[in-house]
């Protein structure tokens, strides 16, 4: 790997930040840790422009540390619905609990115990800290890989321990003795707006002058991509149980995908519909009507969706078991529901 030193990488930063980088999203200009934490979980691994209108309607529904941590989970998957990676939802209310009960409901000023938290790693924990208590921390998100392997030159896949290694030791030597705030969002919109992952805009940057990757033909080939494995696929069939203009939807286990939240029933692909309704939820239906199939991609698969419209021509729609609940479709399209379920709803 090579690396190099880069006089004035910080200051060269920042000067950039005050006339070109990001000062109006609606989580800057404050150090209220706890809305600067949503934020950071809400953009992991999600555009900004996606996160915006999901937080402000997260933060007007949970404006506190206090209000999160006493609302019911249900409530908070639902303010999360759309945003995916629902993960980060549990881990947030999880959390919110813990600093409720450990912290009297204060956001950690100290680093391990903010790491303690669900769903706050290392660099989380950074950024956090950073804007809201100007915490000498250094982060190290995707975008900030990027910037680090390409004005460097550091080869090797990112995630790769080894590689990872070199690049925490390279973000904490950058740190400036001062303004770290500044700094650290000066990374982050480089990283986002400049030192894109197609097509970066070199001419704009105010590190091209010294960048490795720039200066050896390389910003196509830096950061090392890892290699990609085909995503397995699956198939599940999902039944569409309607009578009187109401659905029928379960809880999903609290844990794996779409955990805690409302979804419709899944049999086998070529399972009896009908038969499985008669068993299981009590009722006769007309024969299953195909709905449009839907391909969900995960980080690890890809499910292909088979939906499957019963109307219940004969019992009592009624929940036959915990975890049941039979609602109006427009009611039910406001539950926390996974987004492809919310589309096959939308479609009815």
């Amino acid at each position: 790997m090579r690396s190099s030193a880069m006089p004035g990488f910080a200051a060269k930063l920042v000067a950039w930040q005050k006339r070109h980088g990001r000062h109006d999203l609606p989580w800057q200009r404050m150090r209220d840790p706890y809305a600067i934490w949503v934020s950071e979980i809400m953009l992991q691994q999600t555009r900004v422009a996606a996160v915006i209108p999901y937080y402000r309607r997260f933060m007007k529904r949970f404006p506190t540390i206090a209000a999160l941590a006493r609302a019911p989970l249900d409530e908070v998957l639902a303010h999360w619905s759309g945003l995916g990676y629902y993960s980060r939802a549990r881990n947030l209310h999880r959390a919110a609990r813990a600093v409720l009960a450990e912290h009297g409901g204060r956001f950690p000023r100290n680093f391990e115990a903010v790491t303690r938290l669900p769903g706050i790693g290392r660099s989380t924990a950074a950024a956090i800290l950073a804007f809201a208590y100007g915490k000498r921390c250094a982060i190290l998100d995707g975008n900030v890989k990027r910037v680090l392997t390409r004005c460097f030159g550091i080869s090797g896949y990112p995630g790769e321990p080894r590689v990872e290694r070199v690049l925490w030791d390279k973000a904490e030597a950058l740190l400036p003795a001062r303004g770290i705030a500044a700094y650290t969002q000066a990374l982050m919109d480089l990283g986002a707006t400049v030192c894109t992952r197609r097509n970066p805009d070199c001419a704009a940057c105010p590190l091209h002058a010294g960048c490795v990757a720039r200066r050896t033909g390389r910003t196509a080939e830096l950061p090392s991509p890892r290699r990609r494995k085909p995503l397995p696929e699956r198939t599940t069939m999902m039944l569409v149980l309607t009578h009187a203009g109401e659905v029928l939807l379960e809880k999903r286990p609290p844990t794996g995908i779409w955990g805690g939240m409302w979804s419709l029933p899944e049999i086998a692909p070529g399972e009896d519909a009908q038969r499985v309704c008669a068993a299981r939820f009590g009722v006769a239906t007309a024969p299953p009507a195909a709905l449009p199939p839907l391909v969900h991609g995960f980080t690890h698969f890809r499910l292909t969706i088979l939906p499957r419209r019963c109307e219940v021509t004969r019992g009592a729609a009624r929940a036959g078991e915990p975890g049941q609940v039979w609602l109006p479709v427009e009611e039910a399209l406001g539950a926390a529901l996974p987004a492809p379920v919310k589309r096959i709803l939308q479609a009815l």
